[in-house]
C-alpha cells in the first residue's frame, strides 16, 4: 500500500462528495462537515484548499486514490504554538492502518513546515475509540476529557482531548 499526503485537485471532488457523503463518518466530526455531504460541499472545500500556501489541509491518497482528508488549524493569540489536526477515513478503508500512517505523515510535515508550532491537539468525541486508538498509536497522550462538552445529534456527550508535544 502506498500511502501518501498530496494537496487537492478540481478531479477529486466528485469522488470526494461520494466518500464523504456517509452519516457514520459526519457522526465523528463537528456539523461543520455537513451531512449529506453534496457535490457543491466538495467543490467548495476544493477550491478552498487548491494553491493555499501553506498547504495545510490535505487529500490521503492510497494507490492513486483519494480515500479521505486530513489537515491541521493553526490557533492564535497566546496558543500560537498550537495546532489542532483532525481527520477522516471513507468508511470502506477503516481498520486497514490508514489513519494511523496518515497521522504520522501530517505530523512530520506540521514539525518539518511550520517550525513555531510544538504542540498538535485533537479533540475527539467519546464513542470514538478508533480515533484515540489512531492518536495514542502515533504518541499522543490523553489530556483531559471535557465532560459533557459537546452536543452532536442532539446528544451531550464527553469530549477526549489528545496531545502530542515535539522536542523544539
Amino acid at each position: 500500500m502506498k500511502l501518501i499526503l498530496r494537496e487537492w485537485k478540481k478531479e477529486d471532488i466528485e469522488l470526494l462528495a461520494r466518500l464523504a457523503n456517509n452519516k457514520n463518518i459526519a457522526d465523528n466530526l463537528r456539523d461543520k462537515f455537513p451531512h449529506p455531504y453534496t457535490i457543491k460541499n466538495a467543490e467548495e472545500w476544493v477550491d478552498l484548499n487548491i494553491g493555499r500556501k501553506p498547504a495545510t489541509n490535505f487529500a490521503i491518497d492510497v494507490d492513486n486514490s483519494l480515500v479521505g482528508g486530513c489537515g491541521m488549524m493553526m490557533t492564535g493569540d497566546v496558543y500560537r504554538h498550537s495546532a489542532e489536526i483532525g481527520y477522516w477515513i471513507a468508511e470502506q478503508f477503516w481498520g486497514k492502518g490508514i489513519a494511523t500512517k496518515a497521522i504520522q505523515l501530517l505530523l512530520e510535515k506540521i514539525n518539518n513546515n511550520f517550525p513555531q508550532i510544538f504542540r498538535v491537539y485533537a479533540e475527539i468525541f467519546e464513542h470514538n475509540k478508533g480515533s484515540m486508538r489512531v492518536l495514542e498509536k502515533n504518541g499522543f497522550h490523553l489530556e483531559s476529557i471535557r465532560k459533557k462538552a459537546v452536543i452532536k445529534n442532539n446528544v451531550i456527550m464527553d469530549d477526549h482531548v489528545w496531545v502530542k508535544l515535539f522536542a523544539k
